[in-house]
């Protein structure tokens, strides 16, 4: 029988995921956003807020899922991580309430007034501090071994989330998220040539780049985090799955180059869930390694099965709440797309 802390840790899986395939699309937008430039700039800035304005918001219940679920489940994990890396938590929490406001007083204020370019930087800027940041916190708690409070601030605090690992980590989330949306917005400009080979030309360059970078994050990783080094290069499902990234990597590139931008999409997407699930499963049972799993971390058995009935009654407004919304919203993209 599967413990309730496999299966809570499961759903922080697969909230984490869709948070990087929503949510991380839309910092990625952000980040086309700032980059916007030529004749095309204005076109480009008002594809980006047509395709994010109908859904920004409602991404980010995520990110409120899985901070939930640590807090509640896994309390003693969640206390260690928002202590030592409070610093970075808390820049991406201003990052990414900075980017909420920018995007609404951007949209509603006067469009060519100064203040309205100062709400456009900052919504860019925003959009490169967030996912840069998460990467950092990702690859921080990747490398545990979090030093004890008492070894001064700066070491408790600073040093374990300024190392190249976690560093490396950022740049990698940041490209990611600026690759996907380069894909999805090809679709939302299906009605204009011109954009569509903008983004075309963005996605295939941040598609060999994520690749290269993602060798270059295992390979660090060897001296940094030899137990993910360890499971995704000495095990049988670890090497299928980095094969499998690869492979998803070149086929994204080709249909890209052959312009059959609906399967192009489908590929970043299964590459994406499979980098993110390589690492998840590579951490298993650790949330803090090498010291907290989520069986010493997790919470009293009858909290374990409250959190797991608010879930399941939660899903049953939540999924239907998103469909709908995408069906309202993104219909013509999302299901009825022809190539």
């Amino acid at each position: 029988m599967i413990e309730l802390e496999s299966i809570l840790a499961l759903v922080l899986l697969v909230a984490l995921t869709c948070y990087a395939l929503l949510g991380g699309a839309d910092f990625g937008a952000g980040v086309w956003h700032l980059l916007a430039q030529g004749p095309t700039r204005r076109q480009q800035h008002r594809l980006i807020g047509q395709a994010l304005g109908p859904i920004w918001e409602a991404n980010h219940v995520w990110l409120i899922l899985i901070i939930t679920i640590l807090f509640t489940a896994f309390p003693s994990a969640y206390a260690k991580i928002s202590i030592t890396l409070h610093i970075p938590l808390t820049l991406l929490v201003i990052g990414i309430v900075l980017r909420g406001a920018a995007y609404a007083f951007r949209h509603y204020d006067v469009k060519d007034d100064e203040i309205h370019v100062r709400w456009d930087q900052i919504f860019a800027l925003s959009s490169f501090m967030a996912p840069a940041l998460l990467g950092i916190i990702v690859g921080t708690i990747t490398i545990g071994n979090f030093p004890s409070y008492s070894e001064g601030f700066f070491k408790a605090y600073v040093s374990p989330w300024i190392q190249p690992f976690p560093l490396i980590m950022g740049v990698f989330t940041l490209l990611l998220f600026a690759y996907l949306a380069a894909v999805y917005l090809l679709l939302e400009a299906q009605q204009d040539e011109r954009l569509q080979e903008i983004f075309r030309k963005r996605a295939l360059v941040t598609a060999l780049v994520v690749g290269i970078l993602e060798e270059v994050v295992l390979i660090i990783g060897r001296s940094s985090a030899p137990r993910l080094w360890g499971e995704l290069t000495s095990s049988l499902w670890g090497v299928s799955l980095q094969f499998g990234v690869g492979a998803l990597t070149l086929t994204a590139v080709w249909f890209l180059l052959r312009r059959r931008f609906w399967w192009a999409r489908t590929c970043a997407i299964l590459q994406v869930i499979l980098t993110l699930w390589a690492w998840g499963i590579a951490q298993f049972p650790y949330l803090v390694p090498p010291d907290l799993t989520i069986f010493n971390t997790s919470a009293p058995e009858v909290t374990l099965q409250l959190v797991g009935v608010a879930i399941i009654f939660g899903s049953f407004l939540l999924f239907p709440s998103l469909y709908y919304l995408l069906r309202v919203f993104k219909d013509e993209i999302l299901f009825n797309s022809k190539e």
